[in-house]
């Protein structure tokens, strides 16, 4: 019974993406709702998992995950974006991105702090920070429809909600649920507020490899005074379609690694034991590889979008991610929760409305996100049914 559920979390019930996933196999519609591959990863980094089964990797590896995957991470960091970390001290292995971000949140926020989060803001942040007994902060990113062409962040609007009791930042991009890619000139707006009142970052990169059209991902770590108070977390879910693995890691000083790593070890205190080896391997991939990765997605992305355009919506620019955001009111809706739920018996097709990515929907109430994230024959049929709502 929700009564028992302590008041502060009794908003946080079933997740939208849990319901449009049951929505779409009750009515047997396809899911562009919920952000999971319906296509296996490398199949390298598969192999190298069954591999790792029948080699005995089945125990509790060690608290700070196996030293090859530590190594390899480091090696990672180091080889796409110049960041040094030492794999001993400086490097934790989580049970996915969503626990390494909301242990880190755990470790370094107490009650009534205040952390800063971009809207729309993907919904295991909050609830992280309200299980903290912290205070989310939203900023929101400025739509395509207020500036020049892509979503973007404003100076303006960050330190319009800084106080006295700020502490943390989180940063997410490539953005979920946007598509948005976080420009350098945006970077250096996080980077100048963070240093100039001393305020930590946590970055959630988890679609480090999955840009578009040319756009290459610089850690936010990598900007001046930026590395000793950036706490960086990623994962191998979204890059070798692994989402089940639920393989992330965590980068940062040794100070704040332990930090993390004090919450996290009474959250899961280990998991994946065989799938830490296969992430190992992927992640030594050679660079085409992983330039392979992102083209795919794109390709995927280019599947999809025309069908949003020819049902007649207003198609924001996705730069990255599994995701787009598409306006629905010039087909003469307003309402994009009676619209995702409405849109199986409509075309057969689901997706999940903007709106519960923000504290306060106003404005945004006819925005809809479409996950690209499957096989080709799926997204053709997806943007033929799609285009058909444009006859109704």
């Amino acid at each position: 019974m929700t009564d028992h559920l302590v008041p502060r979390m009794r908003s946080f019930g079933t997740t939208i993406f849990a319901s449009m996933s049951a929505l779409a196999a009750e009515r047997g519609a396809i899911n562009l709702g919920q952000g999971f591959p319906d296509t296996d990863g490398p199949p390298e980094v598969l192999e190298a998992a069954v591999r790792a089964i029948r080699s005995g990797h089945n125990q509790y590896p060690p608290g700070r995950g196996i030293a090859p995957l530590r190594q390899a991470i480091a090696t990672h960091q180091q080889h796409h974006y110049g960041l040094a970390y030492d794999p001993d001290t400086q490097v934790l292995v989580t049970a996915g991105a969503t626990e390494a971000l909301t242990a880190a949140i755990l470790a370094l926020c107490d009650l009534g702090d205040e952390v800063v989060v971009l809207e729309p803001t993907y919904d295991s942040y909050t609830a992280a920070i309200v299980m903290a007994r912290a205070v989310p902060r939203p900023v929101r990113l400025r739509h395509p429809s207020d500036t020049e062409s892509a979503y973007r962040l404003d100076e303006d609007d960050l330190r319009a909600v800084l106080t006295e009791r700020t502490r943390l930042v989180v940063v997410n991009t490539p953005h979920n649920p946007t598509g948005h890619v976080l420009t350098d000139a945006e970077l250096d707006i996080v980077a100048r507020v963070a240093v100039e009142h001393d305020l930590l970052v946590l970055t959630d990169e988890v679609y480090e490899h999955l840009l578009f059209d040319g756009r290459t991902h610089r850690p936010l770590a990598t900007w001046p005074g930026m590395f000793e108070r950036t706490v960086q977390v990623s994962s191998a879910g979204k890059t070798f379609s692994t989402t089940g693995w639920k393989i992330g890691w965590v980068c940062s000083t040794p100070e704040l690694v332990t930090a993390v790593t004090t919450t996290k070890q009474f959250l899961t205190y280990v998991s994946g034991g065989p799938f830490q080896w296969a992430v190992a391997e992927g992640l030594a991939l050679p660079d085409e590889r992983f330039a392979q990765l992102g083209a795919r997605m794109q390709a995927q992305r280019d599947l999809l979008v025309p069908g949003l355009v020819s049902a007649g919506m207003a198609v924001h620019p996705s730069e990255g991610t599994y995701f787009v955001t598409a306006d629905i009111a010039p087909l003469g809706y307003h309402d994009a929760v009676d619209f995702c739920w409405r849109l199986p018996d409509l075309c057969g097709v689901v997706a999940v409305p903007s709106s519960v990515f923000y504290a306060d929907p106003a404005g945004v109430g006819s925005l809809v996100r479409f996950a690209f994230c499957k096989r080709p024959e799926v997204l053709t049929e997806a943007a033929e049914r799609l285009a058909g709502l444009s006859d109704r």
